[in-house]
């Protein structure tokens, strides 16, 4: 279930809406549910999302081609972490845009996001003319405007924020046992006649493997070969001939993912996607890889 504030009486009367908050609730059925998936959620949102996938959750655009912050974009983009009256709260803001998530009444977790600069944004509308006060009736993208007019835009692209970072959030649930899913990946395995390698989740080739494949961007849209050739390889090298040969190497890499199952290929694309076993399995073993042993030692005793 979601809420979006109404507008309040001055907004009504001038016309201007500089701030909005729209909130999506999930709601569990006991709370000891979400006590117990809540601080993975933190976990996860404070150790992996960096400042890339909190422009993709706000509507920014990032440029597949360098994966880098657009050079136009000036403004800060910081996530923090506070203990508030309602729960733990994270949030993160880019510019005057943020969406942040919080624990509250003990079941409801509730992610909200709040727009101060809208123009981030398009709308679909018909274009105005100021120099002849008419209106054309050209429709076209346009930036979002701070009025109560485009009201349903803005409250569309909010949900939408939304629902990116609850999928995002998703990739921390899994019930499969850590020391399960290891066995599962060490050993061969045969995939369309074909015999596989093992998969090493702490040998550096193929812990660098998982972690470009677990990357928060590629939650919503998938994952090309080249994306995770600019992760593995970083430089792209001139030469035509080894440009081939990496991607062939990542191909292989690609191939190797889809025999164990951790991945799948979006279907009429050249893109790829976590399978939700795969999604389970790459962030427990991550989450394991970054884990402080002296806490982990004070737990097994």
């Amino acid at each position: 279930m979601a809420r979006s504030s109404p507008p309040c009486p001055l907004c009504i009367i001038t016309g201007l809406l500089t701030q909005s908050e729209y909130a999506t609730d999930v709601i569990f059925k006991k709370p000891e549910a979400l006590q117990r998936h809540y601080p993975a959620f933190v976990h996860h949102a404070m150790r992996n999302f960096q400042s890339l996938d909190v422009m993709r959750f706000l509507g920014h655009r990032v440029p597949t081609t360098t994966g880098k912050v657009n050079g136009r974009f000036k403004d800060q983009i910081i996530s923090d972490l506070k203990h508030r009256s309602e729960g733990i709260r994270i949030k993160h803001r880019a510019g005057g845009n943020s969406v942040k998530a919080y624990n509250k009444h003990a079941r409801l977790l509730r992610v909200e996001t709040t727009l101060n600069q809208p123009e981030v944004f398009k709308v679909y509308r018909a274009q105005n003319n100021p120099q002849t006060a008419s209106q054309s009736k050209a429709r076209q993208w346009q930036r979002l405007r701070r009025s109560i007019v485009d009201l349903p835009r803005r409250a569309e692209v909010s949900r939408a924020a939304n629902r990116r970072y609850l999928q995002a959030l998703a990739a921390t649930q899994g019930n499969i046992a850590l020391g399960q899913a290891a066995a599962r990946l060490t050993v061969p395995v045969r995939w369309q006649g074909r015999r596989y390698r093992a998969i090493h989740p702490l040998e550096p080739n193929d812990s660098a493997l998982l972690e470009a494949i677990a990357r928060a961007e590629w939650t919503l849209t998938g994952f090309r070969n080249r994306d995770i050739r600019s992760h593995i390889f970083k430089a792209t090298p001139k030469n035509p001939r080894r440009l081939r040969r990496q991607s062939a190497a990542i191909g292989r890499r690609l191939r190797l993912l889809r025999a164990h199952r951790i991945i799948r290929k979006i279907p009429r694309t050249h893109r790829y996607t976590l399978t939700p076993y795969g999604r389970n399995l790459v962030t427990a073993l991550l989450a394991a890889q970054h884990a402080d042993t002296q806490k982990l030692t004070a737990l097994a005793a």
